[in-house]
């Protein structure tokens, strides 16, 4: 019996998203397939205290030793993965599953002179064509009345329908407008196919013409404050976009590829491939290396299809991220290791396959995530990585206390810069600083003006800068404030990291020395620099870089926390544009936060809302002529 403790996952490491998860034993044989809205909450329940659980889910959880997930887009998708993984894998404890009755489908008779569509568990129909399938039956109800305002074809059964045509008069849903009525001749034949046409390509995902449509219509009728119908194209375009979202889990029959995400930094890549046979996913694999050099994403490709297909016969399509630059070589080597047919290296670009190589590349950077907060949270690897540290820089002691700074600007303007704090190689987000700075030269001065910032909290406190063997002169008690704004910076930093090569380590070392400090912080802090393009760490005075392995702790928890700090340093600046705009908009007569909300929205980007003309700002509802006049000259930097 297994201890669910040993390989419970850590909540933060689970993502909050729909997916499908997979309890494995040791063979690594698939125990139970279950989805979920919410992985985090889901597998939650099954790492209660053994007394709660099911009989039944106590022995599954007991008998497994490990626990693994698979992130999809929405519950639908998740719902697919699963059945198609249980029909695959035939898991233990899935039998219930199994035993259910079956999925709900929505089916169309296009082989029927008048096509019909309705809803059904029967998937041998001659002549239909299906959609689904569907979670919930009153979902489909649902939709499916939806759907018929918009695409008003027959629903009726072959009764019903006959008998209308014998009497010439229309059933219910003719008259409240559910359907064209080509019984009674409301509408030809060859029109009522052309609607169901339409509806399956819609379904189809193939046309997304409808939806254009009824948004137009619903701004035409905004703008003519013809409210009641704008709302009921809202609610049409509503009910089509959630129920009949595009599932990347289902492909034809004939779909026979490998899918691959891949994501990477300097260190590390994680990629995640999805094994698509006969149109379902058979299988995802995962798989975390180590970089020893920082290659391009192509050069990356070329090197995870050569490991994968070294003792495996390739799919006839293989869909990649970017095409290596001899792909046609790779392609040839491929096709040599399969027994049948050409092998094609693709990059998808729109459609199912674009959507999963999408999916596939959130599993990738959540796989990465994952990979990175683990070995941070490994107490034997942070303390070998701080071990390192001090040795490779020449300290006296580890660096138990790390500060890094970043500076973040967009073309020189919305300058801001970033602190963040690393005590024993875990992040201290309460210590986070971040600062504006109003006027500066270049990153260089930027930096400068930071650093005097942070050590003047760390400087003699004025009436106490006596030196060693002097009479201290009288003390000054601090204010409040004073007092308050100088605990936030107590503790002096033991590494202080900038981001940047020798000119940054330099231009750091003047502010230091520069510093009224004592004697004990001044001996205490350590400066150096990492230049970002072979991770080489700078010290001051140094003709020559440290290089620690690429593959070593040290380095890993260097690049950790200047990422860290470039990641806050970006947020902040980019808080800082959306505040100023939204500022300078908001000081313009007659433009309210809806009218600003509006504005951004429509155009996407400020960028794009200063590059805008008068009348494509006057397409906007709400914005006539006058106030976009007020909005162009209001907007800096045309």
């Amino acid at each position: 019996m297994t201890d669910p403790v040993a390989y419970r996952p850590k909540p933060g490491e689970i993502p909050a998203t729909p997916g499908v998860y997979r309890f494995r034993d040791e063979a690594r044989r698939i125990l139970y397939v279950g989805k979920a809205k919410n992985l985090r909450a889901r597998l939650a329940n099954y790492f209660q205290p053994l007394q709660n659980l099911h009989e039944r889910t106590r022995t599954m959880v007991t008998s497994a030793a490990s626990v693994e997930w698979t992130i999809v887009r929405n519950e639908f998708e998740a719902l697919q993965l699963e059945y198609t993984w249980i029909q695959e894998f035939s898991p233990p404890y899935n039998v219930q599953f199994k035993d259910d009755k079956s999925y709900p489908y929505l089916a169309m008779t296009m082989g029927d002179e008048v096509p019909r569509v309705f809803i059904t568990r029967n998937h041998n129909i001659p002549g239909a064509r299906y959609f689904g399938p569907y979670t919930k039956v009153w979902a489909i109800r649902e939709s499916l009345d939806l759907l018929l305002k918009v695409f008003p074809m027959r629903s009726s059964s072959d009764a019903v329908f006959n008998r209308a045509r014998r009497t010439g008069r229309p059933c219910l849903l003719a008259e409240i407008g559910k359907c064209s009525a080509p019984c009674v001749g409301r509408i030809s034949v060859a029109d009522h196919r052309k609607i169901a046409e339409d509806l399956a390509s819609f379904l189809e995902g193939n046309d997304t013409g409808k939806i254009r449509e009824l948004t137009e219509s619903m701004k035409k009728a905004s703008a003519e404050q013809d409210f009641e119908a704008a709302a009921k194209y809202r609610d049409e375009i509503r009910a089509l976009e959630a129920v009949l979202a595009k599932n990347a889990i289902v492909f034809s029959d004939r779909v026979d590829a490998d899918v691959f995400g891949i994501a990477d930094d300097e260190l590390t890549a994680a990629v995640q491939q999805f094994a698509v046979r006969g149109g379902r996913i058979r299988a995802a694999r995962g798989r975390v290396v180590d970089k020893e050099l920082d290659v391009a994403l192509p050069d990356l490709v070329e090197s995870v299809l050569h490991r994968s297909y070294q003792d495996e016969e390739p799919p006839r399509e293989i869909l990649v991220p970017v095409l290596p630059e001899n792909s046609a070589d790779l392609e040839r080597w491929l096709t040599e290791r399969r027994s049948l047919g050409r092998v094609r290296l693709r990059v998808p670009m729109r459609g199912e396959k674009a959507t999963l190589a999408q999916t596939a590349l959130v599993n990738a950077k959540n796989s990465l995530a994952l990979y990175k907060t683990r070995r941070s949270a490994d107490f034997v690897a942070r303390s070998q990585a701080l071990g390192d540290l001090q040795e490779a820089l020449g300290l006296a002691t580890a660096p138990l206390r790390m500060e890094c700074y970043d500076i973040s600007h967009l073309g020189g303007t919305g300058v801001v810069a970033s602190m963040v704090v690393f005590e024993d190689g875990l992040p201290r987000k309460d210590q986070y600083r971040k600062f504006s700075i109003a006027q500066t030269s270049d990153d260089t001065d930027s930096m400068r003006q930071v650093l005097e910032r942070r050590l003047a909290y760390l400087a003699v406190p004025a009436g106490t800068g006596a030196a060693e063997g002097e009479e201290a002169g009288p003390v000054v008690a601090p204010t409040l404030a004073e007092e308050g704004r100088r605990r936030k910076f107590a503790s002096p930093p033991d590494l202080v990291i900038v981001d940047g090569g020798l000119p940054q380590v330099h231009a750091a070392q003047r502010v230091l020395d520069a510093a009224d400090l004592p004697e004990k912080v001044r001996r205490r802090i350590t400066l150096v620099g990492i230049a970002k393009r072979l991770e080489e760490l700078w010290l001051p005075g140094e003709d020559f870089p440290v290089i620690l392995p690429r593959s070593s702790d040290a380095l890993f928890m260097i690049q950790h926390i200047r990422d860290e700090a470039h990641r806050f340093a970006i947020t902040y600046q980019r808080a800082s544009r959306r505040k100023n705009i939204h500022t300078t908009l908001a000081g313009i007569p007659g433009l309210g936060p809806a009218r600003v909300k509006a504005l951004l929205k429509h155009f996407g980007s400020v960028r794009m809302l200063r590059q805008a003309s008068l009348d494509e700002m006057t397409q906007v509802p709400g914005i006539g002529p006058q106030l976009a006049r007020a909005i162009h000259r209001a907007l800096p930097d045309r």
